[in-house]
């Protein structure tokens, strides 16, 4: 489905080159849920943008269906984000003065889908996240975990292969994160898409991943399932 092959990534500032990746290999199958874990600066959103053609990687290969990237010119990857990769970040991006059903058909309205289409597909992705009984309402008067479902709909309503996700509970209070640990990972079993998450919390990615890749200074350190992984102590890398 996805690999990354070797990657590098390298960030020029004057006459510096900063290294971001360092050798970076990793393969995602379908409809799996994986955690990216580590501190912040070690890399995770670097590998997230790489993987989401909104960051070009330095050297090294990003596989799509065993195809190579590098030959890729700017429509092919327009191309993929828009039909393989979908994106939930922190900053939710809700439009506040449309309905949550609107925000969500927002998401089709460059697909040249017809308005019942787009009505029919925006209801079901948000009857599937639990929020069947608040079309009509205006984002500010739902919960912040709430909110999150709706940015996951949006993200989603387009049966993408792969979603993304950067960080996307540290927003919320600690109840609501657990909370929404148990949904997200319902959403991604139900839905069946696979999910690529970062985080800096190691017992999220341990409540919701299928496998967990530890991060450090732009490389892998430790790579498996939160099972193989349980006897390592929880921390919250900061």
């Amino acid at each position: 489905m996805l690999e990354l092959k070797n990657i590098t990534k390298d960030y020029v500032v004057g006459d510096l080159v900063v290294p971001a990746l360092r050798g970076v290999s990793l393969k995602f199958r379908k409809n799996e849920f994986v955690s990216i874990l580590g501190p912040s600066g070690c890399g995770k959103t670097t590998i997230l943008n790489i993987i989401g053609g909104l960051d070009r990687y330095t050297s090294g290969d990003l596989l799509i269906d065993n195809k190579s990237t590098k030959s890729f010119r700017d429509q092919d990857w327009d191309g993929y984000r828009n039909n393989v990769i979908g994106f939930v970040f922190q900053n939710y991006n809700l439009i506040s003065h449309l309905n949550i059903l609107d925000n969500v058909e927002m998401a089709l309205s460059l697909s040249g889908i017809n308005a019942k289409e787009r009505k029919e597909r925006a209801t079901k992705v948000l009857t599937e996240v639990g929020l069947k009984d608040h079309l009509t309402k205006k984002p500010n008067q739902l919960s912040g975990g709430q909110q999150q479902r709706i940015a996951v709909a949006r993200a989603i309503v387009n049966r993408p292969e792969v979603l993304l996700l950067d960080e996307p509970l540290g927003a919320l209070d600690l109840k609501l994160r657990r909370q929404m640990q148990i949904e997200l990972k319902r959403i991604q079993t139900e839905v069946g898409i696979t999910f690529i998450h970062v985080t800096h919390d190691q017992e999220e990615a341990m409540t919701m991943a299928d496998t967990i890749a530890v991060m450090n200074q732009g490389k892998i350190e430790q790579m498996g399932s939160a099972t193989d992984l349980y006897e390592a102590p929880k921390t919250a890398f900061v």
